[in-house]
């Protein structure tokens, strides 16, 4: 018996109803997991577009670089302020089309491609039980020999980027010399954040490169109050995480309102604690009581994008031949 034509046509029509519907996300894979931002916010955006979200979860960048043009999605989030450039070169990318008076974020954020949703800084974490006197300057961490160290290697890690560019900015070209001296400390540089910080917590050094947020995790989730972020007179390497619309996407309107929807306050107050960073959209008020008592460096250091390629290749000359004298 074949089926009727108007059924046919009714099918094809809802069919293409729901895909018309759907926004695409690509994400990182911690978006995908039940702990991540990604189920909260898929909830929320899912109430105020009466539409669903699909995350699709992996590296991020080596994916958009890999398929290019080809890449099926709406949105990107999840970019490190040390891919951006890389991104933006690959000219997928829509103008946002938002008002950024909303950010929060400590510099000076102008641009009309990508919006920043959390932030932290780059920091040395310590517990409180081990060492009672932590360091107050990069200095003192220079010249004390009674620190232990584990951090990450700046060609596979953000964090360690960060770090490089951040010694890079204290010390220009005497960064060779701090970096033989760290190198002394130094139990061992990880390829990312998690083997580096299981190490710490394990007990296999007095630091680990971490962020100012990372005690927050600890104190809410484990209620533990021992490891706290070592906060340095010269302030410290901000970074942030971003997100861009494609300009390809299948559905403009709806990616246009997913970038809206990360500067609401919806969308902000999941961030610090499915995130543990800071939300870039709120004031520091507004933040969760733990965020707000951790404290915070006087001075943010940043370079655009621009600035952070132009050093990175010489900083990374330096941080070889130091840790390989």
């Amino acid at each position: 018996m074949t089926r009727p034509l108007y059924a046919t046509i009714a099918a094809l029509t809802l069919a293409g109803a729901s895909q018309a519907d759907t926004l695409t996300v690509i994400a990182p894979d911690y978006f995908g997991s039940s702990w991540g931002p990604g189920p909260a916010i898929k909830e929320g955006f899912e109430a105020r577009c009466d539409c669903t979200l699909d995350f699709r979860t992996g590296d991020v960048l080596p994916r958009l670089m890999l398929d290019g043009a080809r890449l099926e999605g709406d949105v990107i989030i999840g970019l490190g302020t040390d891919e951006l450039l890389r991104a933006r070169q690959t000219g997928l990318f829509a103008g946002h089309g938002q008002d950024l008076a909303p950010l929060s974020v400590p510099v000076d954020w102008v641009d009309d491609v990508f919006i920043p949703f959390n932030w932290s800084y780059v920091a040395f974490v310590y517990d409180r039980t081990r060492m009672d006197s932590p360091p107050t300057s990069f200095a003192e961490l220079i010249e004390r020999d009674d620190i232990s160290l584990i951090w990450q290697d700046p060609r596979s890690s953000g964090a360690g980027l960060a770090l490089m560019l951040w010694v890079d900015q204290l010390y220009g070209d005497d960064a060779l010399r701090i970096w033989e001296n760290l190198a002394a400390k130094t139990v061992t540089v990880t390829a990312g954040w998690s083997e580096a910080y299981g190490m710490f917590t394990n007990g296999e050094a007095d630091m680990v490169l971490s962020y100012t947020t990372s005690p927050a995790y600890h104190i809410m989730a484990e209620e533990d109050d021992s490891k706290a972020a070592a906060i340095f007179d010269e302030g410290h390497y901000f970074i942030a995480e971003a997100a861009g619309m494609l300009a390809g996407a299948a559905q403009p309107d709806l990616a246009r309102d997913f970038m809206a929807y990360i500067l609401s306050d919806d969308f902000q107050q999941m961030i610090a604690t499915a995130n543990w960073s800071y939300p870039s959209a709120l004031p520091r008020e507004e933040w969760p009581e733990v965020f707000r008592d951790l404290p915070l460096p006087e001075t943010a250091i940043f370079l655009t994008e621009d600035e952070a390629d132009a050093r990175r290749s010489p900083a990374l000359a330096h941080w070889l031949d130091g840790m390989t004298r």
